[in-house]
């Protein structure tokens, strides 16, 4: 609801069918998969606890992540308009998920902010893979783990996780490796040479950006991709649509009705 709001304002009405979704809960273990890759398509899931992560197992044995969720994120919207799952999913720490159907998220398009809303977070989650990708094939390990640390830092700070520039993150440096395309050897090693620029510090699952904009400038980040706002165009677009809908007369049915 905090990420949604940030795309333009909702109504109790918008809010009311958001919190629906979470009536359904579903506690889940660490590691715990939530799906397999190439299973059937047929529900999403809202992170309410705990961190999870998509991932394809790669022929050689190893695997590739693809992304990390966070409390709060929809996992499942890459497969929309898919009969299979495009990549597994698994809990990275104990948490709580929210499953919820395709009909309950057609219910939710049936609001021009929350359609507006949730298209702009499906896009927003392709942009986060195409950052991951442009740094896997173009920068060294140092610049990719602070990239990856830096994003996490924004996103984190977003839903509010982020106290005196630490946060907690529960990832082990295999994950890390498993993402940024690195050994959990070479993630470690890397990890040092930030601690000893004075970038990053770690201890154990908690990580301290002592200062976050000189980590920023190193790697030369672009938040547009996680805090621009949506264009005037879009939020015109959902006000206007919305008080046109508060217009209907008694005899006039939307496909929402």
């Amino acid at each position: 609801m905090r990420g949604l709001s940030l795309q333009g304002v909702l109504t109790p009405e918008d809010k009311a069918l958001l919190l629906s979704l979470q009536l359904n809960t579903r506690r889940m273990s660490a590691g715990e998969v939530l799906w397999h890759e190439d299973a059937d398509a047929d529900l999403f899931c809202v992170v309410k606890e705990g961190w999870a992560y998509s991932y394809r197992n790669l022929e050689n044995g190893s695997k590739q992540i693809l992304k990390f969720y966070l409390p709060g994120d929809i996992i499942g919207m890459r497969d929309f308009g898919f009969s299979r799952r495009l990549a597994g999913v698994a809990m990275i720490n104990e948490g709580v998920v929210c499953p919820f159907s395709y009909q309950q998220l057609l219910e939710l398009f049936g609001s021009s902010a929350l359609a507006v809303g949730i298209m702009a977070t499906a896009v927003r989650q392709q942009a986060l893979l195409t950052e991951r990708l442009v740094y896997l094939g173009r920068h060294a390990a140092h610049e990719r783990l602070a990239h990856f640390l830096y994003e996490l830092y924004l996103r984190l700070k977003r839903i509010g996780a982020v106290e005196d520039n630490g946060f907690f993150i529960p990832i082990s440096q295999e994950q890390m490796g498993d993402a940024l395309g690195l050994s959990p050897v070479h993630v470690s090693r890397t990890f040092t040479i930030l601690r000893k620029e004075g970038l990053v510090v770690r201890h154990r699952q908690h990580i301290t950006l002592p200062n976050p904009e000189a980590l920023a400038q190193l790697i030369k980040f672009d938040a547009s991709y996680i805090d621009e706002s949506l264009p005037s165009a879009l939020s015109e677009l959902s006000i206007v649509s919305r008080a046109s809908g508060n217009r209907r007369g008694p005899g006039m049915r939307t496909t929402a009705d």
